[in-house]
């Protein structure tokens, strides 16, 4: 199963995510992180985008059922 990191404080988002069979992980916002399928993050841009070597969606006006279904698309590919 895919590895994603979440950034702090979205516990709610990490916990719905590991419910679905993900291992997830917080991080902190300022922290260089690699190793991951796939990140959500609070907001997207031009100063956060490149401390990723993986794909990013942006948590930002979306609901947690709205993130999953992002997560589950990027992950497969669509």
């Amino acid at each position: 199963m895919a590895k994603i990191a979440v950034e702090q404080p979205f516990a709610d988002v990490k916990e719905a995510l590991e419910e679905k069979g993900y291992e997830v992980e917080l991080f902190e916002s300022d922290e260089n992180i690699s190793g991951f399928d796939l990140g959500v993050v609070r907001a997207l841009n031009d100063g956060n985008t490149d401390q990723f070597d993986f794909p990013v969606i942006s948590i930002e006006g979306l609901s947690i059922n709205d993130v999953l279904a992002r997560v589950e698309q990027s992950l497969s590919g669509a």
